[in-house]
């Protein structure tokens, strides 16, 4: 049969919804495995349609699906795939979303706001999900949102290691684009063992994508900084940032995020930003307006794909959740 893996009396199962198939086939390449073929489609009025043209019954499935634009189509049509694997008796179901949407969503800035990552977390729940992967959720708290196993997995490694081979720790200053990333931003400087730069910024809770830039807090002049984040959305922050930090005198600029989302112009925006290179992660499909010149994406197949191998042997996955190599 395709697509399937065996390890004693297990068997994995690996399939993948329409947002973002190259990364599902290259994670099944790295398995040594193959997507399972299933049909997926819509009715004359937008509703999905799924049936898996294989058994499942006793599998250890892992679904794939990328949640970038249209995001509700694709959130809806992982639903929907996870139900028709708990109705059709599949052992284990493991949600693969390498980009987890509304993860920004994650607690209320107003009153009566909702908190849509937990909802989309209980929403798998109620669909039949028994354990979540994720990569660089946009805040750790979301992990307590799914009353189950969650596997939260770090890019760190992998920008961090194109970056150095790239231009090496010298000269090199790490730069959180807000108070929210110095978290991560001090790992990157624990791994790297260079200094911290923050940019002190104000957002409009009434307006979102709105960004201000007050202050830079640290030494960045003659060095090459490195402004790192979960994602670039509008390229708002990232632009505003390279601004303060060229006003300030670093040499150079490089953009390093997990998730390329890429709304609106931001394509337009970041091209014409005082970059040297902007580093993502295929996490997301990239538009097909984005420019070669200075983008650089890394596959993070190889990763998701010892996740699942380790999930579907019982193995550790504690290295790959601290971003460890």
């Amino acid at each position: 049969m395709t697509g399937i893996k065996v390890a004693g009396d297990k068997k994995l199962m690996l399939f993948s919804g329409r947002a973002h198939p190259d990364l599902a086939a290259e994670v099944a390449r790295h398995l040594g495995t193959e997507v399972t073929p299933t049909e997926l489609r819509e009715f004359a009025n937008g509703e999905i349609y799924v049936r898996f043209e294989e058994s499942v019954r006793g599998c250890d499935a892992f679904v794939i699906q990328c949640h970038t634009s249209p995001i509700n189509t694709w959130i809806m049509e992982q639903f929907i795939m996870v139900d028709a694997l708990k109705r059709a008796s599949a052992r284990r179901i493991t949600v693969v979303a390498p980009f987890f949407g509304y993860a920004r969503q994650d607690k209320k800035h107003l009153g009566r706001e909702p908190i849509s990552a937990r909802l989309v977390a209980d929403l798998f729940a109620a669909a039949g999900a028994d354990r979540l992967m994720a990569v660089d959720l946009h805040t750790a708290q979301i992990q307590g949102f799914f009353d189950g196993p969650v596997d939260h997995l770090h890019a760190l490694p992998l920008l961090a290691e194109y970056v150095t081979s790239q231009v090496g720790p010298a000269r090199l200053t790490v730069v959180a684009p807000d108070a929210g990333r110095v978290r991560v931003a001090e790992r990157w400087t624990d791994r790297l063992g260079c200094p911290l730069a923050i940019i002190h910024k104000r957002r409009d809770v009434a307006r979102p994508n709105l960004v201000n830039v007050h202050d830079v807090v640290g030494e960045v002049a003659g060095r090459t900084c490195v402004v790192i984040d979960d994602m670039i959305d509008t390229g708002g922050t990232v632009v505003r940032a390279a601004e303060a930090l060229t006003a300030r005198g670093a040499t150079q600029i490089i953009a390093a995020a997990t998730h390329g989302v890429f709304s609106g112009d931001a394509v337009e925006r970041l091209a014409k930003a005082n970059l040297s290179r902007l580093v993502i992660t295929n996490t997301l499909p990239s538009p097909e307006t984005v420019p070669s010149d200075g983008l650089v994406v890394l596959s993070i197949a190889p990763l998701l794909a010892r996740a699942i191998s380790e999930v579907f042997t019982e193995g550790s996955v504690t290295s790959l959740f601290e971003g460890e190599s």
